[in-house]
């Protein structure tokens, strides 16, 4: 019986979350359909997203986003921010925590989802994790990206991991082109995303409540200087970070 009330109540909860995030899409659809159109207007679209679309579907969910800065994102720098992924309400959070705009790198799966896939092949830069050719042109799109003053959102560990684990191996693209730019690596930890409102169905793992969402956004990793021989390294040190957060927060 427990079981079934579970199934029930955390069906809900997800119906209520997709529901959130359509009606803010719906809303703000005329402009998000406009700054989508062409991708130099992509900052437009990100600051909408911020400033309305992530806090409405949060807010709206009984999360409450609390960011902690370790140093200032500095207007109109270009930055790799890299987190780990448990949670649809990841995405929201990401925007959330700095208006620096910044491209999305993800999953071609979403792409399904209804209105929202259609804003995201658009605006986002999909990756078929089977297909080699695949993410090889995902790094030429960030490559272009960057080179038009934008950043890069992404989430290495390129799948999300079993509630068990507390964090998956990194994937090396974001620390390539970290490297390659020349621009620096924004390791962030959400502490609280897993317990509040982690994949339920996907895992089998229904739990979660509504609450603070912490994000703690720790130091930048200058890669000015480095080469490619220092790749491992950068990743092995971004992880590092990520993972001891978490384990202190007892996420």
């Amino acid at each position: 019986m427990q079981k079934a009330w579970d199934y029930l109540v955390y069906g809900l909860w997800n119906v209520w979350f997709y529901f959130l995030s359509i009606v803010g899409i719906l809303f703000l659809f005329p402009f998000l359909l406009l700054f989508s159109a062409y991708e130099k207007w992509y900052p437009q679209f990100f600051w909408l997203a911020h400033t309305f679309w992530a806090p409405f579907v949060m807010y709206g969910m009984g999360f409450f986003p609390s960011v902690r800065l370790s140093e200032p994102f500095e207007k109109g720098k270009s930055y790799v921010l890299v987190a780990n992924h448990t949670s649809m309400i990841d995405i929201m959070l990401m925007f959330w925590v700095t208006k620096n705009p910044g491209v999305f790198v993800g999953k071609k799966e979403l792409v399904k989802l209804p209105i929202f896939g259609y804003f995201y092949k658009r605006v986002c830069i999909m990756v078929d994790r089977q297909n080699i050719k695949s993410r090889k042109a995902v790094y030429d799109r960030a490559e272009k990206r960057l080179r038009q003053g934008l950043g890069i959102c992404i989430f290495p560990e390129g799948l999300v991991p079993d509630p068990s684990e507390d964090l998956a191996p990194f994937k090396d693209g974001a620390f390539r082109m970290a490297i390659d730019f020349q621009i620096p690596i924004v390791p962030i930890s959400f502490v609280d995303c897993k317990r509040r409102f982690p994949f339920q169905f996907s895992a089998n793992y229904f739990k979660g409540n509504p609450g603070k969402l912490r994000a703690h956004v720790h130091p930048h990793i200058i890669t000015k200087g480095m080469t490619l021989a220092d790749k491992e390294a950068l990743k092995t040190q971004t992880y590092g970070i990520i993972l001891n957060e978490l384990k202190k927060e007892g996420a």
